[in-house]
This record gives structure tokens, sequence and C-alpha cells, in this order.
């Protein structure tokens, strides 16, 4: 398999939620990084996360 799409971990150190600005958490399986502060999973495509909250996935 190629790292072509695969995201890398390094970067979630850089990236904060948009609505909270709080530390985000990566879901590997889902492909999503989450933001429980702000109940929102941001996807993750072809190893680009979307981190715009219309894109987010709404979690309990």
């Amino acid at each position: 398999m190629s790292d072509e799409g695969k995201f890398d971990r390094r970067m979630l150190e850089a990236l904060v939620c948009p609505l909270t600005h709080s530390p985000l958490s990566y879901d590997a399986e889902a492909q999503e990084l989450i933001s429980k502060p702000a109940k929102l999973a941001f996807p993750i495509r072809g190893g680009i996360p979307v981190m715009l909250v219309d894109e987010a996935r709404k979690i309990d």
C-alpha cells in the first residue's frame, strides 16, 4: 500500500477544532479527527483533513 491518502499523525499536533480551538483525537479506523468538546468528527479525505464545520459529522 502506498502512502498516498494516508494521514500524517504529526499534522495532528498542529490542528485544533475550528469551533472550540481544542485538541483533536485521531480515529484511524473511521479516518476522522474527533473534537470531543464540539461533539464533531471531521473527515479525512485522501490524507487531508477537512476542517469545515459544515462537513463534520455530529457525534454523541
